[in-house]
């Protein structure tokens, strides 16, 4: 043999004795570690799980990832790339999917508010972004609202020092425009309880050339809302990433005009000296957005409703059979627009609260959350439930109702 080839074979002599059999091999096979079994972290913490008959709230650790974000996240877990860079290709991306100028993906709904007012407020003066929450200077600082759209999310706005100015009417806002107004804000899901409608808000709005930003953080489905907005003229639309579109809870989009985006990535991470360098939605996140974003508008929408719909009703064919208790789908008209369950019973004839179910299913095995009630009545959600829980509840619902029947 010649020197090469003899080097040759040694180099894979341990495998072929393997092979034929050699004890030495053998010995450093058996040594190889066995694959570590993965790690079930939420058991070994002794977390409870449950069925979310609910929805995709916060508290409730909102949707669960499809696996094409998984991918997207553990594809990109393993390589660096430039902060700045990922944000406007991914940033590009969701803009044009979603008809708006620009995109940015944030961490999350509130932090979209937060940074799209920031925007409004400093344009691209970065020495007024490191003034931020400090506006005492500011010509514009601003911000109107509705009385019916404050209570739940319009603290946001404050966490830039912009001040609230509160109207009720079309009168009433067209009045309380003035030199100091930076902006207006619309939260979508309390558009049903405004006197201003989107479009006369929007118009008063553009008429005095003042931008206006639209709050639809749950508003999806449906998911032509994601291009509503930017399509009516709002000049940025804030929405959640861990609801329906199924993306990291933790992510969010802040979409609209260019000029806004631009000023409001100023006071957003990668940079320093602003308030938004905590708010960091990291690259794995901003990755997982966009295949979330791009998965979720190519669904189809017709069978997703459809089997909602069939989940919706197999619990409430279930529920009806039970003497004294009714149950009915609708579909609400802002927010979660899913099929729904409303779910009562005569309480003459079935002994038990809302409360008391509530209680009743999430102590039960397998444990089930469905902790909303309006008016005694149990509200049921099943769009985050998993293929075959439905018949799991109707079956709970049905046993808790008939324990408790007279």
């Amino acid at each position: 043999m010649k020197r090469r080839d003899v080097v040759k074979y040694l180099s894979i002599a341990p495998v072929a004795g393997a092979v034929a059999g050699s004890a030495a091999p053998l010995e450093a096979v058996a040594a190889i570690p066995a694959a570590t079994a993965k790690r079930d972290l939420i058991k070994e913490l002794g977390l409870r799980t449950f069925i979310n008959a609910y929805g995709v709230y916060t508290t409730h650790t909102a949707s669960l990832m499809s696996d094409e974000v998984l991918d997207a996240i553990n594809g990109s877990s393993k390589k660096f790339v430039l902060y700045n860079d990922l944000q406007d290709k991914v940033g590009e991306k969701i803009a044009a999917m979603c008809h708006a100028e620009a995109a940015m993906v944030t961490s999350g709904c509130w932090s979209a508010i937060v940074l799209g007012t920031a925007g409004v407020l400093t344009g691209m003066d970065r020495k007024k972004v490191a003034l931020l929450p400090d506006v005492s200077s500011f010509e514009k600082n601003e911000v109107i609202v509705q009385r019916s759209h404050m209570g739940s999310y319009d603290h946001t706005l404050t966490n830039t020092g912009i001040k609230r100015v509160v109207v009720e009417t079309a009168d009433e806002l067209e009045k309380a425009i003035s030199p100091k107004t930076a902006m207006t804000w619309f939260y979508n899901e309390a558009a049903p309880w405004g006197k201003i409608g989107h479009e006369e808000w929007l118009a008063i709005a553009k008429k005095h050339n003042i931008p206006t930003m639209v709050d639809i953080a749950a508003d999806v489905p449906p998911v032509e809302n994601l291009w509503k907005f930017n399509d009516m003229g709002y000049d940025l639309v804030c929405v959640s990433g861990g609801k329906a579109i199924r993306g990291p809870q933790s992510a969010g989009i802040l979409m609209g005009r260019k000029h806004l985006i631009a000023a409001a990535r100023l006071s957003a991470p990668p940079g320093g000296n602003n308030i938004g360098r905590g708010m960091k939605v990291n690259k794995e996140e901003i990755l997982g957005m966009y295949a979330a974003l791009e998965r979720f508008i190519n669904l189809d929408h017709g069978k997703e409703w459809k089997m909602w719909e069939d989940r919706a009703a197999i619990i409430a064919n279930a529920v009806n059979k039970v003497r004294g208790a009714k149950a009915e789908i609708f579909v609400p008209p802002h927010a979660n627009v899913t099929p729904t369950l409303r779910i009562n019973w005569d309480q003459s004839l079935i002994k038990l609260t809302s409360r008391d179910m509530t209680a009743n299913l999430r102590d039960g095995e397998p444990s089930i959350e469905a902790p909303k009630y309006v008016d005694n009545a149990l509200i049921i959600s099943v769009w985050m439930m998993q293929p075959g829980e439905e018949k799991i509840v109707a079956r709970r619902l049905t046993e808790e109702l008939n324990k408790a029947s007279v």
